[in-house]
């Protein structure tokens, strides 16, 4: 009988994962090691290596760990599910004029639901996965999620949208370690490979890192049904063509493929006439932003206005803002302008360490 229970680790082969199920193995937990199967680049058009979180590699990798601890380890195909609803959505949002950020809705909707689907079939009472945060249980009764101790590998910002009765049953090992002190016990472990393991940082379903390869394989004749359209200014002036409004995104600077003898940026983008309007880095200045469907972490409402740090992307810093619940949506008051809001990205919540929530930015 195991010290603490039986505890289903999600296991992508990575040495986050890997420590954090070899952790709880020897803390006393009964553990069992599952990795999922997302997504494959053979049905994508992708041409180098398959690589990351779904690569037979990385499967046989965690594999080979489980049986060295001796703990069970499963494969679980979800390729059906993540397809319908991740990248369905991250495809309806470019096609909306938005920028989608799928590892939020995975996490969401996808990963925390088949972890405890199949903990529930496994008896285990509890799931763990290797993201850099903690959590725990305050006074109120709602579980907290709060910042990793590294604030270089902080993955609080892409937990907002977990749900209190999921958090329940959620652990995070590696909450209060950095990155080195994990590579280290890796090194300690005898996994001299797994501790020099490199990371991706790309979205695991797009190949090459390239979203608009994908989106014209994934949507028949896409260029022929959007084709090209005006890049124009504020004031309405037409000052060139572009390839089409699904592959551009609010702040980009790069790759517009055009030339007014100064730095312009993309400041909105307008669907219904396949319309992408450009300005210069000021004109991404805003003060105010909407979010939807938002989930509160930390309290169940927010019936007065509340002071929080809101993060509009991931390595964002954040800035001040205040924050309150307005007919449906979260109305985001920022103390100073903020550059480059994007519609679609999410916009997080912060109390001190603290995740307040988060939601969608209109």
């Amino acid at each position: 009988m195991s010290k603490h229970g039986r505890i289903l680790v999600a296991m992508s082969g990575g040495v986050d994962s890997s420590v954090a199920a070899v952790m709880l193995h020897e803390q006393g937990y009964e553990v069992i090691g599952l990795t999922m199967k997302t997504w494959d680049y053979a049905s994508s058009g992708g041409s180098s290596k398959e690589t990351g979180c779904c690569s037979l590699d990385s499967i046989n990798d965690a594999r080979a760990l489980a049986v060295g601890y001796g703990f069970p380890h499963y494969i679980l195909d979800i390729r059906d599910e993540f397809g319908d609803f991740v990248i369905d959505n991250f495809v309806d949002e470019y096609l909306a004029g938005r920028t989608p950020n799928p590892c939020v809705l995975c996490n969401t909707h996808i990963k925390w639901e088949a972890l405890l689907k199949r903990a529930d079939k496994l008896d285990c009472e509890f799931i763990a996965t290797g993201h850099y945060a903690n959590i725990r249980l305050q006074d109120n009764g709602r579980y907290v999620i709060s910042k990793g101790l590294d604030e270089h590998k902080d993955q609080s910002y892409v937990l907002w949208g977990v749900s209190q009765k999921n958090l329940a049953r959620t652990k995070f090992p590696l909450g209060s370690f950095t990155k080195t002190a994990i590579r280290q016990m890796a090194l300690e472990m005898g996994q001299v490979e797994l501790a020099n393991k490199s990371e991706s940082y790309e979205i695991c379903f797009v190949p090459d890192n390239d979203y608009r390869a994908f989106l014209r394989h994934r949507v028949e004749d896409i260029d022929e049904q959007i084709g090209e359209g005006n890049f124009i200014l504020s004031d309405g002036t037409v000052v060139g063509k572009h390839a089409g409004y699904p592959y551009y995104t609010i702040g980009q600077r790069k790759g517009l493929g055009i030339a007014l003898g100064r730095p312009v940026f993309v400041t909105k983008i307008l669907p219904e006439s396949n319309t992408v309007m450009l300005g210069n880095e000021e004109e991404l200045n805003r003060n105010t932003a909407y979010v939807r469907n938002f989930n509160l972490v930390k309290y169940a409402n927010l019936e007065t206005p509340i002071e929080a740090v809101t993060k509009i992307r991931y390595k964002d810093a954040g800035m001040l803002s205040h924050i309150v619940e307005e007919e449906g949506k979260i109305k985001v008051d920022f103390h100073h302008h903020v550059k480059g809001i994007a519609p679609g990205q999410s916009a997080v919540f912060y109390e001190g360490s603290d995740l307040l929530g988060g939601g969608f930015l209109m």
